[in-house]
């Protein structure tokens, strides 16, 4: 059981650093300079108000040119979100692995007192 125990914490260990490594690649990668201005700056906001103004727009009133923009829309929210919760995920990942250390040496320490 032991050793059962410790490879599932082990498990645990090397799918938070796999998570914690993700999340610094998002960061990495949103404070780039070509990222801040293609992504941060061209889509999350130009083309967001872009399609802002668009929506009003008399010529795209019709329903498929309405569906088309708030799908738009949704695709910048969803790219947002999506970094955003690789982030927070990598943040929380660091958390648990700090609990599995802390446990794993716990589980070596008690493990050595029983031999």
């Amino acid at each position: 059981m032991y050793a059962d125990n410790l490879a599932s914490i082990e498990k645990l260990m090397k799918d938070s650093k796999e998570l914690i490594d993700f999340g610094n690649a998002v960061e990495r990668l949103r404070s780039n300079r070509d990222f801040k201005r293609v992504i941060t700056e061209g889509y999350f906001e130009k083309e967001a108000i872009r399609l802002v103004q668009l929506k009003s727009d008399p010529a795209m009133q019709s329903p498929a040119s309405q569906t088309a923009i708030l799908s738009a829309m949704d695709g910048i929210g969803q790219l947002v979100q999506y970094l955003q919760d690789a982030v927070r995920t990598g943040e929380l990942a660091a958390k648990q692995l700090e609990d599995c250390e802390r446990e794993r040496e716990t589980m070596m320490e008690e493990g050595a007192e029983n031999v």
